[in-house]
C-alpha cells in the first residue's frame, strides 16, 4: 500500500509540471482568494492564488509546506471548513480516487467579516520572539490579510469542490490515457456560468473584459488541442498566463519562482518569434525559488535585454538568468551577449527624466523600499560583449514596506 501511494504521490507532482494553471484560468479568475494544491503530506504542489504573507512567511514553518493546523487534519477523505486558532477561515477538499486520497485542494485563509475582530487579538510579541521575526513584519502582515464576506467564501469554497472534480478527471486522464477531455471542458463551462451567475445575483463586482480576454484565449487554445495544434495551444496558453500574471498589479511579493514560471513564457513566446536568433537559459535552484520578491522586478529587465541587448543584433543572441544565494543574500542576475547599453544611455540609467531611466530607477527604489539600502538593482557591467544587471535581496527579509 505503501508504494502504492508513494508512486501516486509522484505521479501527482508530475502531472503538476503540465498546463494545469492555464487549463483552470478561466474558473481562477472568478476569485483571488487563496487556493492552493497539496500532496497527502501536507507539502505544497502548486499555488493557484497564494496564501497571505501571515500564513505563508509565519504560520508555516517551510514556506513550500503549510501549517500545523492543516496537517492536523489531513486524514483519508478529510473535508471541511475550519477556523485556524488566529480566526482565519480554512477550506480542507480530498482529491480522491477509487477510494484513495490523491491529494487536497486547500484555500480561503482570510477573516470572515464576523471574525475579524481576533487578527487584533493576535500576540505578535509572542509570535516575534518565538520565530524570531520583526515585529513590525508580523503587524504589516497581520493587517493585510483579508476581510471577505461570508458569501463570497461560500463562492470560494464551490469554487475549490469544481477544481478538485476537475484535477481528478485530469489526473486520471493522465494515468488511464482516456480521453475524458469533452467531459471536463463541459463540466468546466457549467461551473463557469454557475459562478458568474452566483457573482452577479450577489452585485459583486466582476470585471468582464480581462475575463472574457483569458476565456477566450483558453478557449481558442482548446481549439488547437482538438486540431492537434500543441505548438498554438501552448502559445495561447502561454500568453493567457502571461496577461493574468501582469494584470496582478497588487504590492505583495510573490516567490522567485513564480516570477521565473512567468518570465519563462515571456522568452518561449519571443522564442517563438525570433527563432534561432534567440536562445534563453534559466538556472535557479529549487532552495532559492521559494524566496519572494516584489511582483514584476525581473520581467522588464529581462525584456530589456530581448528589445535592446539581442534584438539589435544581426546574428541574434542569448539570455541567461542566474540566481545564487550567498550568505544572508540571494543575487539575481540577467545576462545577455548583446550589443550593451549605449554609452549615453548608461549614463542615464538612473536619472528620472528618461524613460529607461524611469524603469531602472524606480525597480531600485522599489527593492530599496521592500528590503533596504543595501539592497537593488545595478548595471554590473555593459560593452559590446553584452550586460549583465544584477538584483540583490536578502534570504530572509525584513520587510519595511
Amino acid at each position: 500500500m505503501a508504494n502504492r501511494m508513494n508512486k501516486t504521490e509522484n505521479t501527482l507532482k508530475q502531472f503538476m509540471d503540465a498546463n494545469l494553471y492555464s487549463r483552470y484560468s478561466g474558473l481562477l479568475a472568478l476569485s483571488n482568494i487563496s487556493l492552493q494544491l497539496i500532496d497527502t503530506s501536507g507539502d505544497i504542489l502548486l499555488e493557484f492564488n497564494p496564501s497571505p504573507d501571515f500564513c505563508k512567511l509565519i504560520c508555516q514553518h517551510e514556506e513550500s509546506r503549510i501549517c500545523q493546523d492543516y496537517i492536523s487534519r489531513l486524514k483519508p477523505g478529510a473535508k471541511e471548513r475550519f477556523t485556524c486558532r488566529h480566526g482565519l477561515e480554512n477550506i480542507l477538499l480530498p482529491i480522491d480516487s477509487n477510494n484513495e486520497t490523491l491529494g487536497y485542494v486547500i484555500g480561503a485563509q482570510v477573516y470572515s467579516t464576523a471574525n475579524e475582530y481576533r487578527k487584533y487579538l493576535i500576540d505578535i510579541m509572542a509570535i516575534a520572539k518565538d520565530r524570531k521575526l520583526n515585529p513590525e513584519f508580523i503587524a504589516k502582515s497581520v493587517a493585510a490579510i483579508k476581510t471577505v464576506e461570508v458569501n463570497k467564501i461560500e463562492i470560494h469554497e464551490q469554487l475549490c469542490h469544481h477544481l478538485a472534480k476537475n484535477v481528478f478527471y485530469d489526473f486520471s486522464e493522465t494515468i488511464h490515457t482516456t480521453d475524458t477531455v469533452i467531459a471536463r471542458l463541459s463540466i468546466e463551462k457549467e461551473m463557469l456560468e454557475k459562478k458568474i451567475i452566483d457573482l452577479e445575483a450577489k452585485n459583486m463586482s466582476l470585471v468582464i473584459n480581462p475575463h472574457f480576454l483569458f476565456n477566450t484565449l483558453n478557449s481558442i487554445a482548446r481549439i488547437a488541442y482538438f486540431e492537434k495544434s500543441h505548438k498554438t495551444e501552448e502559445l495561447i496558453y502561454c500568453l493567457s498566463d502571461l496577461l493574468r500574471y501582469n494584470l496582478k498589479q497588487d504590492d505583495d511579493l510573490h516567490t522567485i519562482g513564480a516570477e521565473m514560471d512567468n518570465i519563462e513564457k515571456y522568452l518561449y513566446i519571443q522564442k517563438t518569434r525570433f527563432k534561432n536568433r534567440l536562445d534563453y537559459t534559466i538556472e535557479v535552484a529549487e532552495d532559492i525559488k521559494p524566496h519572494r520578491i516584489p511582483n514584476m522586478i525581473i520581467q522588464p529587465i529581462v525584456e530589456n535585454a530581448v528589445i535592446h541587448g539581442i534584438t539589435p543584433k544581426r546574428g541574434g543572441g542569448v539570455i541567461r538568468i542566474t540566481a545564487e544565494k550567498y550568505r544572508n543574500d540571494i543575487s539575481i542576475s540577467v545576462m545577455d551577449n548583446g550589443n550593451g547599453f549605449p554609452k549615453e544611455v548608461l549614463q542615464t540609467l538612473y536619472q528620472p527624466e528618461t524613460k529607461m531611466g524611469i524603469g531602472f530607477r524606480s525597480t531600485d527604489q522599489r527593492l530599496k523600499r521592500y528590503f533596504g539600502e543595501h539592497y537593488g538593482l545595478r548595471v554590473v557591467k555593459s560593452d559590446y560583449s553584452g550586460s549583465t544587471v544584477t538584483i540583490a535581496i536578502p534570504t530572509k527579509p525584513n520587510v519595511r514596506r
